[in-house]
């Protein structure tokens, strides 16, 4: 019977009592819901919950899709052909559309249960309001439309609370979207002219030099600092998804924290929280941002820089002293041939360095490596014949004899990561010639002592990083002979205080991480 109901419009003259009363339980057990369930709670959540919740960004497409295909439909009834019967679409669409409202509903209340990072969150919960909402709607809109079509009513009223379902979903899908990709996602590109029209905050000093033809001002932390935040820490901790309930999208909830008290403190980097946690070993639970994502030494230098010098968030780039170290860090943050302002040298330009770019045999190798080990082998830039390396994903399965397949280009190697694999020394013997290496993570590996006289033939190294390795006091003290180290982790090795203290006064700009909090 109920099938008839759905898919022959011509049976509609039955009273549709069985729809309604299921509908309706549906519609109480909507409005039950959070006044059962009571306020979010993830750690007493079961990960089956969190599980099921991960589906909503998933199935919150299929409501969204029918309504408006609906609504379409509903249109074109309107202001068609006079005389096309509106039962014409039948029930099941707006029965489809209905039900698939519901698995979304419970889908995105299993996911704000589930994760603290939306608890307290003003739009996570108005979001929740609004889908359950739009969801007892959509299902009163379909019990109304049953019995428009049993009765041979006017469509009037029905179309009446479609179109209301319709605003609904418009504003609630706009929350989603706020959350996931932040409130300023369509705007944030917009036209200066346009913003302005529809209330965004422009920035007045910028748009009034480029107005008379100056160099755009920069600061250092609208311009800088703030969009390192953005591309790797705002997406979990923003309006809306806010992980450990601290916000990172504004200034001042950036300073202010979250549950582990203050973010940052303006002029001591090495008591400010997001670095902490940027600087942990990889493979640490607490280590932000995650595992999969990278954060560059250039910008954890920049981040650090800037809190240590305040962390004002109105001084422009032009003044502020800039160590040339710092310059070189802001210029590769920067679009190439942007002059970075504030220079320590008398305030001349000073431009990133140009790269050279990878010509067609590079580009060739690289493809044909990529096939081998996809994911992990990539340009530095899109402009750069440099390159990044990193066994993330292969981990026990890469050994000695994988990385010597990438022999024909390791010496345009400017990162390596090789961290839990099971190269030895033999492999980090294959890296003299990259002459421009920067970084090494050999964390978790089989090497020795051995390896650190291959990396003494590698000046250009800032970073390296031999946690959980088999190296000792006496390869550790060789590495007092690179200049231009600049972070050394020693976390799990046999190396003691007294190597790490000389080796401390021989490079006093090498920051030693040995996790003993000293």
């Amino acid at each position: 019977m109920a099938a008839n109901d759905l898919s022959n419009p011509a049976s509609g003259r039955k009273k549709p009592w069985f729809l309604s009363f299921f509908g309706l339980l549906a519609v109480a057990g909507l409005v039950a819901l959070p006044f059962l369930a009571g306020p979010p709670d993830a750690e007493k959540m079961p990960d089956i919950v969190r599980f099921f919740g991960h589906f909503h960004p998933v199935v919150l497409h299929l409501p969204i899709g029918v309504f408006a295909l609906i609504l379409f439909q509903e249109l074109g009834a309107i202001f068609g052909k006079r005389g096309q019967r509106e039962e014409d679409a039948g029930l099941f669409p707006l029965f489809f559309g209905a039900a698939s409202a519901i698995v979304a509903v419970l889908a995105g209340f299993m996911l704000y249960h589930g994760g603290e990072e939306y608890a307290g969150s003003e739009v996570a919960e108005r979001h929740l309001w609004g889908g359950l909402i739009f969801a007892v709607a959509a299902v009163t809109t379909f019990i109304l439309k049953a019995w428009t079509f049993a009765l041979a009513g006017n469509p009037a009223f029905y179309r009446v609370l479609l179109f209301a379902s319709v605003g609904v979903m418009g504003f609630t899908s706009h929350d989603g979207a706020s959350m996931t990709h932040g409130s300023d996602y369509l705007t944030v590109y917009a036209p200066e002219p346009l913003k302005k029209i529809i209330g965004v905050p422009v920035d007045e000093k910028k748009d009034k030099a480029t107005q008379e033809g100056e160099p755009p001002v920069q600061f250092v932390y609208a311009d800088i600092v703030a969009p390192i935040f953005e591309r790797r820490c705002v997406q979990c901790h923003k309006e809306g998804k806010s992980k450990g309930k601290f916000r990172m999208d504004t200034y001042e909830l950036l300073v202010k924290g979250g549950k582990e008290d203050a973010g940052l403190v303006p002029g001591d980097s090495a008591k400010s929280n997001v670095v902490v946690r940027m600087e942990l070993p990889d493979d640490d639970d607490e280590r932000m941002p995650p595992e999969g994502k990278h954060i560059e030494d250039s910008e954890i230098a920049v981040i650090k820089w800037w809190i240590d010098s305040g962390a004002d968030e109105k001084k422009a780039l032009s003044e502020v002293e800039v160590p040339a170290l710092i310059q070189e860090a802001i210029g590769k943050l920067l679009p190439r041939g942007v002059p970075v302002a504030g220079a320590s040298d008398g305030g001349s330009a000073h431009v990133a360095p140009k790269v050279a770019v990878p010509d067609d045999a590079l580009r060739a190798a690289v493809i044909k490596l990529s096939d081998v080990f996809p994911g992990a082998l990539s340009f530095e830039s899109q402009q750069s014949a440099l390159l990044t390396f990193t066994a993330v994903s292969l981990r026990g399965n890469f050994d000695d004899a994988a990385f010597k397949q990438l022999q024909p280009v390791s010496g345009q190697f400017v990162t390596v990561d090789l961290s839990a694999t099971k190269v030895t020394d033999q492999a980090v013997a294959q890296l003299v010639g990259a002459k421009q290496l920067r970084l090494i993570r050999l964390a978790e590996t089989g090497i020795t002592d051995a390896a650190l006289d291959s990396l003494l033939k590698i000046p250009s190294l800032e970073s390296i990083n031999l946690y959980g390795t088999k190296v000792s006091d006496a390869g550790v003290a060789k590495l007092a002979a690179m200049p231009n180290l600049k972070r050394l982790y020693l976390w799990q090795t046999a190396v003691t205080p007294a190597t790490v203290e000389a080796l401390k006064k021989k490079l006093p700009e090498c920051e030693i991480i040995t996790g003993l909090g000293a």
